[in-house]
């Protein structure tokens, strides 16, 4: 568990670049608490020397001082307010964007084991809970101390002996305000609970609408929703309940002190100790402490609340990378596309090793398909040649270069994967195509649209290729999708392309349609297809066999089908009998 001390530290390390801002906003705040003093001040003077005295000169003075004082605090409140709202929104933007900047150095092995949830949880609902504690309480808790601090030497110089009849109850105030604050704190936890149980119960019945209506499951949906209303309406009522309680018992127990010092504060008028105008200045100050000091009193609840945000966003950002750029990394600026895997041993937290000092050689301009079982090491070759993941043992070559001695924007400039279930946007169909290149011209996208076959489709689209797709191009087919990714690696130019399971989330037809625009990008240029189906592997020039990550046959495909040997397995391939 860090210390506080810990948490400020790093904390302060996003502060620096805005002190001279935040020093600004501090004097400003400072000088406006400063003026709010002055107004219960000014009645002494406006009943002791104009009403009472019956001057109107005086009167007038005052009225002007309450009215100057009243505009001023308040002018110098906003600007400073509103000023530290922009700063602590950078501040915090900036904590989002290191956050959002280290996950993109993390490899696929963190975000299989955090939930994205969690991830997203973390930038948007911690970081964010971080700067409502610094935009609301930081400054008001800085005004609170000054405001309580004055008020105190200005109670003390009206009159120590109320000032000693006022502090009687305050105590007691005190006591009171941190018992239901604590109550309240744990409640209003509870509600949270019992709202994001009823949001959870919302989204999970919506996505199985269709389950529950063909199992006419209605009714007993109906009823788990109104149970989980019920409970979340207790939560509230308790929660209600006790704020109640929390802000009334002590203004109850301090209106008991005003009222003893306006006894005690009567008696000294009656008998000349102090004046009217005193007495009245001296509780409208007494009343107005009761507000500083509850923000002092919450100030640990959110204090404390920000410091679990703080550690959560910490905690991914403590993750070290597993893939960094070397100090002095060399660039590549071209590749001919030679690909070697040098005795290359890689484990996942798993325990057995997914790649168990395999070695392969492709060469220049060769398809290569990588075949095999499923976990058997297939795709980590794929997150191994864009350097996803590092080896524990051996290297990975390209043209002769250790990939870990190359710059990681050159090594991912000249070898693109194409995943199974490839990544789209929700934008146009230009606008993910172009993704691989954005300085691309249109007729540039436009031609490699068409080299992936998807003339067809962009033909039938109401707007063209300017047709949004929808959140994660669900208003494609998985062969449309399949086929922007295509136009998508035909538009980067890649030496190398690795093809993961390009066809595995499609119908056999879909497949060679999808085949017959892979042969575009994939002609004149190193293409690893790594795939569970035999016709892309008998397309291939070399078939390479992982096993337990082993390579245990390399071969062309119609060889290995005729030795009977893993490939053939593998497919249940018989030869016919001659």
């Amino acid at each position: 568990m860090q210390s506080a001390a810990t948490d400020v530290s790093r904390l302060l390390g996003y502060i620096r670049p805005y002190w001279r801002r935040l020093a600004l906003v501090v004097v400003l705040s400072l000088i406006g608490t400063g003026l709010s003093l002055l107004p219960p001040y000014l009645t002494r003077i406006l009943i002791d020397r104009a009403l009472l005295g019956r001057d109107t000169n005086a009167l007038v003075r005052v009225v002007l001082a309450f009215a100057a004082l009243t505009v001023a605090s308040f002018a110098l409140n906003v600007v400073s307010g509103l000023r530290y709202t922009r700063v602590s929104a950078e501040i915090l933007f900036d904590m989002r964007l290191a956050l959002f900047r280290h996950l993109q150095l993390l490899s696929p092995r963190f975000f299989a084991r955090m939930p994205l949830g969690q991830i997203a949880s973390r930038i948007n609902s911690d970081i964010g809970e971080i700067q409502r504690v610094a935009a609301e309480v930081a400054l008001s808790w800085v005004g609170s101390v000054v405001f309580l601090v004055g008020a105190v030497a200005i109670l003390i110089a009206l009159d120590p002996l109320l000032f000693a009849v006022s502090l009687a109850v305050l105590p007691l105030s005190v006591i009171a305000l941190v018992r239901y604050r604590r109550r309240l704190e744990d409640s209003i936890a509870a509600v949270r609970d019992r709202s994001a149980g009823i949001g959870t119960f919302l989204i999970e019945a919506l996505q199985g609408m269709r389950l529950v209506v063909t199992h006419n499951a209605q009714e007993r949906e109906a009823k788990r929703f109104r149970e989980r209303n019920d409970a979340f309406i207790d939560s509230l009522m308790h929660m209600r309940r006790l704020t109640y309680l929390s802000g009334g018992v002590p203004g109850l127990l301090l209106a008991l002190g005003t009222g003893a010092v306006f006894l005690v504060g009567g008696w000294r008028v009656i008998d000349n100790k102090i004046t009217m105008g005193t007495l009245v200045a001296f509780v409208a100050y007494q009343m107005r402490l009761l507000g500083p000091v509850q923000s002092l009193m919450g100030l640990y609840a959110s204090i404390a609340t920000a410091r679990v945000s703080l550690r959560r966003v910490h905690e991914i950002l403590d993750t070290p990378p597993e893939v960094t750029e070397v100090a002095g990394a060399s660039p590549l600026s071209s590749a001919r596309g030679e690909v070697v895997l040098d005795d290359v041993t890689f484990t996942h937290d798993r325990g057995a090793p997914v790649l168990d000092h395999a070695s392969l050689t492709i060469r220049a301009g060769e398809r290569v398909a990588v075949v095999g079982a499923s976990g058997g090491g297939k795709s980590t070759i794929a997150d191994l040649l864009v350097r996803q993941l590092d080896p524990a043992g051996g290297r990975v070559l390209i043209d002769g270069h250790d990939l870990r001695g190359l710059r990681l924007a050159d090594v991912r400039r000249h070898i693109v994967v194409v995943d199974q279930d490839p990544f789209i946007f929700n934008t146009t169909v230009a606008d993910n195509i172009r993704y691989a290149r954005p300085e691309a011209s249109a007729a540039d996208v436009a031609a490699a649209a068409r080299a992936a076959g998807l003339a067809e489709l962009i033909d039938r689209l109401p707007q063209g290729i300017d047709t949004p797709v929808g959140e994660r191009g669900r208003a494609l087919s998985a062969g449309e999708r399949q086929r922007v990714a295509i136009a998508r690696a035909f538009l980067a130019d890649p030496v190398v392309l690795v093809l993961d399971e390009a066809t595995g989330a499609v119908d056999p037809a879909t497949e060679a349609q999808v085949m017959a625009g892979y042969e575009a990008v994939m002609r004149g240029r190193t293409t690893i297809v790594i795939s569970h189906r035999l016709q892309p592997a008998r397309q291939a020039d070399r078939v390479v066999v992982l096993n337990h990550g082993r390579i245990v046959e390399d071969g062309v495909a119609d060889t290995l089908i005729a030795r009977g040997g893993a490939f053939a397995e593998l497919f249940a391939v018989l030869q016919p009998a001659e």
